[in-house]
């Protein structure tokens, strides 16, 4: 309605995921029943349709809590890819490349979410095949290399499941949608609401809409941003993207992303678009915005936005600023500030009037100071955790490492950027956090912490 440009799709209701957990996690028929119109009523806007290898219809199936729950939930990207449609789509756009690489993290990801294969059997196939060819980056593996992990991620879900993948898009979707309801009760998310208050009782949406591709090549990309900087306040637009990757390279840290004033001299007309579109959407909303966006063959699509999560000084200077703007009534800034965000005003920070010996340096993704005994996965900062202070080291870190982010004072990654999930996460709990930190070599299998 406002003129964006938005992918198409539709909503299945908060309501509708009550009532799939009140029917014994079966989901009800009528609800069946109504979001097949609605994907049919897609397929003739679109003049595409799920499963057709001559003109396909490809869909992202998307968690929307009324709450913001930053990676507690899950997502699965490309539904509706299956052997003949890559094939299709490999011939009809002579990117052989993308339409195998949407394949692979099609796999994964409903592997991971829906057959709850976990995340790191699939990586090591991937990681096996790039050692094999040595090479260091994702965007390095051909075509054929892209087949070859596509038939390893098979015959792992074969070895796991005992059955083959499935190759209906509306059986995939079917699933889908089952596995991102179930995902609200998932150990993370469970975590996550008692953390924050949310009630268990309010459920998730979960949202249907047309894929756009940022992995198609050099001319497209990904990237996550904020209004303004969520770490201090500072009007400036802030966020990262990826060239030729999809947001979850972005968000997950796998990738550690490029600064969003780096668009601009790659796709200026882009790079405007979004910031005039983001400008209007804190006008609207009253509120710093978390976007989400992909440009798919120069083209921009906003994906999603919601309210931004903020450390406590950046919660005060944004509610000053934004009554200064007259964005917000003097009491309605007043109330935007959070009991907890005022208490984040009093942590510790660094005493720059000394001399300190720098090891390393990273992102500044949350500020603060911490000083803590370093550990290595969730579970030690919860245990380790409870007789002293922990600081938690990790490659990147997951949503599943919620509770052990919980416990610890500080956290460090060698890899991803100020948007990933370890730094949105943990600037909402007003937590110090460096992320990408390249100079440190961490080795979560040894335990083992390099710098230098």
């Amino acid at each position: 309605n406002a003129g964006l440009p938005v992918p198409p799709g539709f909503t299945i209701a908060t309501s509708g995921c009550r009532l799939y957990f009140e029917n014994g996690n079966r989901m009800p028929e009528f609800i069946a029943s109504e979001y097949q119109q609605a994907l049919d009523r897609l397929e003739k806007l679109l003049a595409q349709e799920l499963g057709d290898p001559a003109r396909p219809l490809l869909v992202s199936v998307r968690s929307g809590a009324k709450f913001s729950m930053p990676g507690m939930m899950d997502t699965i990207l490309n539904l509706g890819m299956n052997d003949k449609i890559a094939e299709a789509f490999a011939a009809r756009t002579g990117n052989p490349r993308w339409a195998y690489d949407s394949d692979r993290r099609f796999i994964q990801m409903f592997g991971n979410v829906v057959l709850d294969i976990p995340k790191e059997e699939f990586e090591r196939i991937f990681d096996g095949q790039k050692k094999k060819r040595g090479f260091k980056l994702d965007t390095e593996l051909a075509p054929e290399d892209l087949k070859q992990i596509i038939a390893g991620y098979k015959s792992l879900v074969r070895k796991k499941t005992g059955k083959d993948f499935p190759q209906d898009p509306r059986v995939q979707l079917a699933m889908a949608i089952e596995a991102v309801f179930r995902s609200w009760y998932n150990e993370r998310a469970a975590t996550y609401r008692r953390m924050n208050k949310i009630s268990d009782d309010l459920g998730t949406a979960v949202n249907v809409q047309a894929m756009v591709f940022g992995n198609m090549g050099a001319t497209s990309g990904t990237g996550v941003g904020f209004t303004r900087n969520p770490a201090t306040g500072e009007k400036e637009f802030y966020g990262e993207f990826l060239m030729n990757a999809q947001g979850e390279d972005v968000v997950s840290g796998v990738r550690t992303p490029v600064h969003i004033s780096e668009l601009e001299k790659i796709n200026r007309a882009a790079y405007n678009q979004l910031r005039e579109i983001t400008t209007r959407l804190e006008k609207h909303y009253k509120d710093v915005q978390d976007f989400e966006f992909t440009i798919q063959e120069g083209k921009l699509y906003m994906l999603q936005t919601r309210n931004g999560k903020r450390t406590g000084p950046a919660a005060v200077k944004i509610a000053v600023e934004m009554a200064k703007e007259g964005l917000l009534t003097p009491l309605e800034a007043l109330l935007r500030v959070e009991p907890e965000q005022l208490n984040q005003l009093l942590h510790p920070v660094l005493d720059e009037s000394k001399p300190v010996k720098v090891l390393a340096k990273g992102l500044p993704a949350s500020p603060g100071a911490a000083v803590g005994r370093v550990v290595f996965t969730a579970d030690d900062a919860v245990t380790r955790g409870k007789t002293q202070p922990v600081i938690l080291v990790r490659g990147e870190t997951v949503p599943d490492d919620i509770h052990g982010m919980e416990v610890a004072v500080g956290i460090l990654t060698s890899r991803g950027g100020m948007t990933s999930h370890a730094a949105v996460v943990t600037r909402g709990m007003g937590k110090s956090c460096v992320a990408g930190c390249a100079e440190a070599e961490v080795d979560e299998k040894r335990k083992q912490l390099r710098i230098g």
